[in-house]
């Protein structure tokens, strides 16, 4: 690849993609609204994110843990926190959310 990118950077953000692709349908299947909503959805995700990036931040610091660099894009942001991580704290809450509204669709359909 042209940055010198090897097939394996692209790991955590091909999960997270997955993710993408494996929930936000259901957004217009079941006309659920999340996404219309965003500043509701960033109200939920918003404040528990900053509570993880610090503990991210922090783990890192301590080198508790590490971000394999051979599964990242190599895009590090504040806090040496790798661009994917950022994502994830927005993505993996988005998608339980769209989850959890697409199951309530489906559980008033089939109560009644």
């Amino acid at each position: 690849m042209s940055q010198g990118l090897d097939l394996n950077n692209w790991s955590y953000a091909a999960m997270l993609l997955f993710v993408i692709a494996g929930s936000w349908w259901l957004e217009f299947a079941f006309r659920i609204r999340v996404l219309r909503r965003p500043r509701l959805a960033l109200t939920a995700i918003f404040p528990v994110s900053i509570f993880f990036l610090a503990w991210d931040a922090f783990a890192i610091n301590q080198s508790h843990w590490t971000f394999d660099p051979n599964q990242i894009l190599g895009i590090i942001g504040p806090l040496s926190i790798p661009l994917e991580e950022y994502l994830f704290f927005f993505i993996i809450p988005l998608a339980a959310i769209l989850t959890l509204e697409g199951v309530k669709v489906v559980q008033r359909k089939f109560s009644r």
